[in-house]
């Protein structure tokens, strides 16, 4: 000890002996991975009866395709890429097979303008690779977007299948390969044997009655009659059902969560033990079912998006403008955005940019910023590059638009409340599942949910959202 600590005086307890007799406030356990969950809380949520949901819908006459997946680097298309297209589904296979060799692959740099066409009926192509902007002149002589399409999109079938005259511009955004049919070679190959432009011939016949007896979705049209007063013959008819419906089953995160009985027993004050160790394990657990609600392959809404609600940026930001466009999709009582909080922050800069900073509300006590009145809801487990895990600044993404709401025929999330064993929240059972040899007690916590899309114009998406640009205002 040094001979100097025996000459000071101490005139009180030392604060750091005295905490030896004083109690310490303890923090319940934090973990940094549990997110706000705001899709979880906007979804409403609909009961199931023994875990099955069916989704009736008008049938539909008159269809178009997925996009159409291939390998670029094939040099030919395959005939399966065509078999549904209207009206090569109605012609001959034999007859298909053999139109896939008129194909011609095209590559192009990003920014060039890859061919003036004469009009929308002199080529059809699809896009096999990259992204482009199809555009036409309007009546003062203006530039008018015709459409964004990207990788497995094809041009207007119906506008090359009826030799439209309308004058397009093809310009490719990125680099990009293509497959187009010409309509010369496409003509003389109908015109090659009697056999081909009769069966091509009926197609159409074939396709034009699926058009005209269905309404602009393509369901089956109800016959209406509509005038003055008077006696006239009224049409007869009926709404017609899908005979398959999709059924939609609960999906579950399960896991066996393991508590040392010693723990509970005598370790268990002023923090119950086994209530904090279930309620790490539910919050983990419901950051699973959000993550597999909007990524699940079967039933994940980045994937039960329809080709037609597929909305591409034009310059990779996403600007008001992009944003319109979606808004034009889900155009009937949408709901929310739905995006990654990199892409707000790079929608929040576009808009600044042009003046025109987002509107922010409260909901939850908590802000968000809004577009036209739709708020931006943030949610993390919409990826960057594919991955939820992404940390970089830069990279790619997607905005949701979502309408939701049974009777709105939205987006529902689906879950089985007043099951045996329910606790904490509707549809989550937590079981116990006995105690082994070593003193160590199992539960079994399972978690049952799924998501519905109820229309396909319920749920839109902005594509190649790029989140790592940024303004130099020096």
């Amino acid at each position: 000890m040094d001979i100097n600590e025996n000459l000071i005086t101490q005139y009180s307890l030392k604060p750091d002996i005295a905490r030896n007799l004083a109690h310490s406030t303890k923090s319940v356990p934090m973990m940094e991975d549990i997110t706000p969950r705001w899709l979880l809380q906007f979804l409403p949520w609909v009961p199931v009866e023994a875990g099955v949901y069916r989704v009736n819908k008008v049938k539909k006459t008159c269809y178009y395709p997925q996009k159409v997946s291939f390998n670029p680097n094939e040099s030919l298309v395959n005939p399966r890429h065509l078999y549904n297209l209207p009206p090569f589904r109605y012609i001959d296979r034999s007859f298909v097979d053999t139109v896939t060799t008129l194909f011609e692959k095209e590559e192009y740099r990003a920014e060039n303008t890859t061919t003036n066409v004469v009009s929308e009926g002199d080529k059809f192509f699809i896009v096999a690779k990259g992204k482009i902007e199809v555009s036409t002149q309007g009546d003062r002589g203006e530039k008018l977007i015709v459409d964004i399409l990207s990788t497995g999109d094809y041009s207007d079938i119906d506008a090359f299948m009826q030799k439209k005259d309308k004058p397009i511009t093809i310009k490719a955004l990125t680099p990009c390969v293509l497959f187009s049919l010409d309509r010369t070679a496409f003509d003389d190959w109908i015109n090659q044997n009697p056999q081909l432009v009769d069966n091509y011939h009926r197609s159409l016949e074939m396709w034009n009655k699926d058009k005209n007896s269905s309404n602009k979705h393509g369901e089956k049209l109800i016959d209406l009659r509509s005038g003055h007063l008077g006696e006239q013959e009224l049409p007869h008819t009926f709404p017609d059902y899908e005979a398959n419906p999709r059924e939609y089953l609960l999906s579950y995160v399960q896991t066996i969560l393991r508590v040392n009985t010693q723990v509970t027993d005598i370790f268990n004050s002023p923090i119950n033990q086994l209530h904090e160790q279930t309620r790490l394990t539910v919050e983990a657990m419901k950051e699973r079912q959000e993550w597999e609600i909007i990524n699940n392959k079967d039933f994940g809404l980045m994937n039960a998006v329809a080709p037609s609600m597929r909305v591409q940026t034009k310059k990779g930001v996403p600007t008001p403008d992009d944003m319109d466009e979606l808004l034009a999709r889900v155009w009937k009582k949408p709901a929310f955005f739905l995006a990654h909080p990199k892409a707000i922050a790079a929608f929040t800069r576009e808009c600044t940019r042009r003046g025109v900073p987002p509107v922010t509300i409260n909901f939850y006590g908590s802000p968000f910023a809004t577009w036209r009145g739709v708020p931006l809801v943030p949610c993390d487990k919409i990826g960057i590059n594919g991955r939820t895990c992404n940390k970089s600044r830069c990279g790619t993404t997607s905005i949701m638009l979502v309408r939701v709401g049974e009777n709105e025929q939205g987006v529902i999330g689906l879950h089985q409340p007043g099951m045996p064993d329910e606790k904490h929240m509707p549809s989550l059972s937590v079981k116990f599942g006995g105690i082994d040899n070593t003193g160590i007690t199992s539960y079994i916590l399972s978690l049952y949910f799924s998501v519905a899309v109820l229309t396909d114009d319920a749920l839109g998406m902005l594509e190649d959202v790029e989140v790592g640009y940024y303004y130099d205002y020096d």
